[in-house]
């Protein structure tokens, strides 16, 4: 059993947690200016780009050696028409650089909260995880975290591979919100 320590507990946190709770793991919810937080071997940081460095700032000796998922998406939501990171970079590579003694990953972005929910995207195919990350031990260990939960995870490669996964995000987002796909859709992975 995994401990997992999750920031943010808005539809994605709930959803992830919930994933994890299935799956039989402890799941607790980090509530802002929790000082005193223990923090589990994986630690999702469920919330939007911009909380980030708060968080960071706050809890970096603590997150030192543990697994930290980011789900972000840095969408510029003022005008939905771009990232709010640099060309040739990523939320989930800003973050592993200010946690130089974590294992970042980046995951759950190309995934609604509706599709990890239910566990199907538009009740057609299987929820997939895609994960990116530097160190192959802590892309498996959230892989096995997730199994028994009802979704897949494929490894999607080293962290340089968060930059198209938050690009495909997106796109996924821009979609939604043009109501060109709802918000129980999006992609799917078949094999």
């Amino acid at each position: 059993m995994a401990n997992i320590s999750i920031f943010g507990q808005g539809n994605m946190g709930n959803a992830i947690g919930s994933l994890f709770q299935a799956a039989g793991h402890q799941v607790s919810f980090v509530k802002r200016g929790e000082a005193n937080a223990q923090l589990g071997d994986i630690v999702v940081l469920a919330v939007y780009f911009a909380a980030v460095d708060d968080i960071i700032s706050q809890y970096a000796a603590q997150l030192a050696g543990k697994t930290v998922v980011d789900i972000s998406n840095p969408v510029n939501f003022d005008t939905l028409d771009g990232l709010t990171v640099a060309a040739g970079s990523s939320a989930a590579e800003h973050i592993a650089a200010k946690l130089p003694q974590s294992r970042v990953l980046k995951a759950f972005n190309t995934n609604f909260a509706a599709t990890l929910a239910s566990r199907k995207v538009a009740d057609k195919a299987e929820t997939t995880v895609l994960i990116a990350g530097d160190s192959g031990e802590a892309k498996q260990q959230l892989a096995d975290a997730l199994k028994g939960s009802g979704v897949h995870s494929k490894d999607a490669g080293s962290l340089k591979r968060a930059r198209e996964l938050e690009a495909f995000g997106f796109l996924a987002i821009t979609l939604a919100v043009r109501e060109q796909i709802g918000w129980t859709g999006g992609f799917a992975l078949f094999d």
